[in-house]
């Protein structure tokens, strides 16, 4: 079962390649006591991607959580974002990161979305990258026009691109110009997005392939996903759900399932960007 994806551009920022796993937490909504928790019962259940933002207020939290999880460090991908006000000091910033995080290095930071100056804020990043702070750079909320003006602007290639990919918001063009150039797709709102995750959930065409395989409807969803190579980090701070959302990996739906909720599109963007 396919478990990791990885980038097709060979080797780049200096490393051979970039693996990531398919299923990653994702931090958000979590934050004090509940969100180190999260992420010590993740790392124990086998979670190696941990995504947070400086915008989420609670890096230092996953940090606290990742270090006393007892999995080696070296083990464990972090990532975080630098937001659009950040990117006139992204070196500061970066260096503002990884105090919160409280980490030697960062494995992944992105730009939370294109703004001005973001190309000026990559490079930041990649010279943290030769520097050692951040192993990878990576970019969130990309999408074609943004990607053909922002590419030829830097030096490394992203080794993910972070975008809103669900059953009701498929963005099939995007996703496969991102994938075609050999870029990883990540979804950030994999489960529909907050306020809209009980809507899809609920969907009859989702319950019913739930029903068919066992599997709760937010596993179907997630696999769906991921069977697209669309990695996902879903939030939550319940062992249950995590172990649940972990253990997609673990099964395939069928063509015919697939095709079947491949139906479900609707163009419903549930994020401004």
């Amino acid at each position: 079962m396919m478990s990791t994806i990885t980038l097709q551009n060979g080797s780049f920022h200096g490393r051979d390649g970039f693996v990531l796993p398919a299923v990653g937490l994702g931090t958000y909504s979590l934050h004090g006591a509940d969100c180190v928790r999260a992420v010590q019962q993740a790392a124990a259940l086998g979670y190696r991607y941990i995504d947070t933002a400086t915008f989420y207020g609670n890096e230092q939290e996953v940090g606290r959580g990742v270090r006393s999880s007892g999995v080696p460090r070296s083990e464990i991908q972090v990532a975080t974002k630098l937001y659009p006000h950040e990117y006139a000091y992204a070196q500061t910033a970066i260096d503002e990161c990884l105090r919160r995080l409280d980490l030697e290095y960062i494995d992944v930071l992105l730009l939370h979305h294109p703004a001005h100056n973001d190309a000026a804020a990559y490079r930041a990043i990649e010279q943290a990258v030769s520097a050692g702070k951040v192993h990878y750079a990576a970019i969130s909320c990309y999408y074609i026009s943004e990607i053909e003006r922002f590419l030829p602007q830097v030096r490394l290639w992203p080794a993910l691109v972070q975008n809103e990919v669900h059953p009701y918001y498929q963005d099939t063009e995007v996703v496969s110009f991102l994938q075609n150039k050999g870029l990883i797709v990540q979804a950030w709102y994999p489960l529909g997005g907050r306020g809209y995750t009980h809507s899809l959930l609920a969907d009859p065409v989702i319950r019913e392939i739930a029903a068919q395989t066992g599997r709760t409807p937010a596993q179907i969803v997630l696999r769906w996903n991921v069977q697209h190579n669309v990695a996902v980090i879903p939030g939550s701070s319940s062992s249950e759900h995590l172990k649940q959302n972990l253990e997609v990996t673990e099964f395939e739906l069928t063509a015919e399932q697939m095709q079947a909720i491949d139906q479900l599109e609707r163009s419903e963007k549930h994020d401004w960007y």
